[in-house]
């Protein structure tokens, strides 16, 4: 069974952002980055299979050059090979255009499963996986919580109003992950890891070697782009009123009333 996982590199979630001069990007220039914590998920339930199905798991990931670091990271953890996209056509594309990218790459391989986390912490989108299995014609499970793989079909367990609902698709099929950390509980990669990383597959590819036009995607063409970006306003101090309980109930009725109009 092969098992290929989507992987994106993101801005560690404990960097402190800015915003670019264009007022329309990050600045990127002091950024430390990380995999994609969904995207661990998706990892972690591959090497389950591998471990329990013998699934060969390969990280699929389209990027920069420094995107190898966050495929490195998962060879590490102990997937078998991983291949980049890299191609500076690629440049600012909008979700649309980072699936017919992926897309393009996986029809080039082959694959039972597609894992990837259901959305990136940066952009928040929730997009790319199910647009990638529906320009690749699979079907797609979505936030996962557990997944059970048998007679040529994934079944899979996600979240619903406080229960669960049981999904079930016959292979090849395209899975997303969310549910809490400790539902996968991503494991660390240890020192014997990280060496046998350095010495694992890591193939890298361009448009050309995908046959997609550098037309199709990037910033020209994208559909939807980003016109400004903001931090968020600061909040103001908070306010502690003094006196008994009695007081303290009455003046807190009077700013809600008169100051916050909220009663």
């Amino acid at each position: 069974m092969d098992v290929i996982v989507l992987l994106k590199q993101v801005p560690d979630t404990e960097t402190k952002i800015k915003i670019d001069a264009d007022g329309k990007s990050i600045d990127t220039s002091d950024i430390k980055w990380i995999v994609n914590p969904y995207d661990e998920y998706a990892v972690e339930a591959a090497l389950r299979l591998q471990e329990s199905d013998g699934a060969m798991v390969t990280i699929l990931s389209m990027g920069p050059e420094r995107a190898v670091e966050a495929i490195r990271t998962a060879l590490a953890m102990g997937a078998d090979k991983g291949v980049l996209v890299d191609d500076p056509a690629t440049e600012g594309s909008d979700a649309l255009g980072k699936a017919k990218v992926l897309a393009a790459a996986l029809r080039s391989m082959d694959f039972d499963l597609v894992f990837c986390g259901h959305r990136a912490v940066d952009d928040d989108e929730n997009q790319v996986g199910i647009m990638v299995a529906e320009l690749t014609g699979i079907p797609h499970l979505g936030m996962a919580v557990s997944i059970e793989v048998a007679d040529g079909k994934a079944r899979i367990e996600r979240p619903l109003e406080g229960a669960k609902v049981t999904l079930e698709a016959t292979m090849p099929a395209l899975v997303t992950f969310g549910g809490a950390h400790a539902v996968w509980n991503p494991r660390y990669a240890s020192l014997p890891g990280i060496m046998k990383a350095k010495k694992k597959p890591l193939e890298q590819k361009t448009l050309a070697d995908l046959g997609v036009s550098p037309d199709e995607v990037g910033a020209q063409a994208a559909k939807m782009q980003v016109t400004s970006m903001g931090l968020p306003k600061e909040r103001q101090a908070g306010r502690v009123l003094e006196g008994d309980t009695d007081e303290k109930a009455k003046e807190l009725t009077r700013l809600l009333h008169e100051e916050a109009k909220v009663i």
